[in-house]
């Protein structure tokens, strides 16, 4: 599975789309995130703010990702 190195202990959820590559800008995230096309440990989340931590999994349109931590 994909991850994407953070330096913090967590990440909004709208910044690690966008930094996975699986959304091209923050609208783009909102957008899906707002529709419930995404999944944070294979619960739906409505929340662009949701703060997602090292070892969980986000899920949209089929692709996976987690953070691990940089630091």
């Amino acid at each position: 599975m994909p991850t994407v190195e953070i330096r913090d202990q967590s990440i909004r959820l709208g910044q690690l789309l966008k930094l996975a590559g699986l959304v091209p800008d923050g609208a783009m995230a909102r957008m899906v995130i707002e529709n419930g096309e995404v999944a944070v440990d294979g619960e739906t989340v409505m929340r662009r703010g949701t703060q997602v931590r090292p070892g969980q999994v986000v899920t949209y349109a089929g692709e996976s990702v987690s953070p691990v931590s940089g630091g």
